[in-house]
């Protein structure tokens, strides 16, 4: 009696030593802010561009005709690489170019080696109380909601992965957008300064227009190579480095939902994680 009184008695203790031993589950959300890189660089180029215009002479930098060829023509010629709904994303492109989401991959893995933790110790069920937590992610909480309603773990990283590869597909697709825009522009700035080379010599007789022609028909190469070199092509860097990031932090959590499910130890989970990141990023949970 004395000693079942006595465990009894200490059980709480106990209970209270493992419960403080368990981390809370608090998931960095990602926020959203405008990309002063990308704006502050277009603002900044395009002003020099313009200064050095301004500074140099008084020659007129603006020609319909050229404008029209060039803007419009890579448009048309990007279009038809592409079908209607792929084009629909056009705006989604711009926006995202803009705007950046920012989430640091370090503290997400430290915040998955917590779930594991959990899990580990109190079983996977008790991270459906953390809903408020693993709700703020849409891929995050699917991949957790998977893993609680107790699927396969190679199911989990087989759904894991279609999901991650059909979002990087439509990431590169976003990206090859603005790249071929980058190939066609300078492309319609040369047909621009062939049809305008071909008006200057078409009317030779009148040796007075032959500046004023040559000047027009070369604008519409310096309008490619604006749109070409200082817009679309730094566009395109710009989307595949945000795609590789995006894809870096739902490897992350995949890998986390699918060791999470195998019952592997936290400890190989930091490696796996450790694995997934680059060496700048690496964490250090247990020591």
């Amino acid at each position: 009696m004395s000693e079942t009184a006595a465990k009894s008695k200490t059980s709480p203790e106990a209970q209270d030593a493992d419960t403080a031993s368990i981390p809370a589950l608090n998931i960095v959300r990602p926020t959203f802010s405008a990309d002063l890189a990308t704006i502050l660089g277009l603002t900044f180029s395009v002003g020099v561009i313009a200064m050095a215009i301004l500074m140099g002479s008084n020659a007129n930098f603006l020609n319909g005709p050229s404008i029209l060829i060039v803007f419009f023509g890579t448009l048309a010629a990007t279009a038809i690489s592409y079908n209607t709904d792929e084009l629909k994303e056009c705006g989604q492109i711009f926006k995202s170019s803009l705007m950046v989401k920012k989430q640091d991959p370090s503290k997400l893995a430290l915040s998955l080696l917590d779930a594991s933790v959990i899990a580990k110790k109190k079983g996977v069920l008790m991270l459906s109380r953390s809903e408020d937590e693993l709700g703020n992610q849409a891929f995050l909480k699917k991949a957790m909601q998977l893993t609680i309603d107790g699927f396969n773990p190679d199911d989990i990283e087989f759904f894991l992965e279609q999901e991650i590869a059909s979002e990087t597909e439509r990431s590169r697709r976003a990206a090859s957008m603005t790249r071929r825009a980058s190939e066609v522009a300078p492309a319609m700035g040369l047909i621009g300064t062939l049809v305008g080379l071909v008006q200057m010599l078409a009317d030779l007789e009148n040796p007075e227009t032959i500046g004023p022609a040559m000047a027009v028909a070369l604008l519409t190469t310096f309008y490619g190579a604006i749109i070409g070199t200082v817009i679309t092509a730094p566009l395109t860097v710009k989307l595949e480095k945000r795609a590789a990031d995006e894809a870096l932090i739902k490897t992350l959590i995949k890998t986390a939902s699918v060791s999470i499910a195998r019952q592997d130890s936290p400890r190989k989970l930091e490696m796996l994680l450790n694995a997934d990141l680059p060496p700048s990023k690496r964490v250090r949970y247990f020591d």
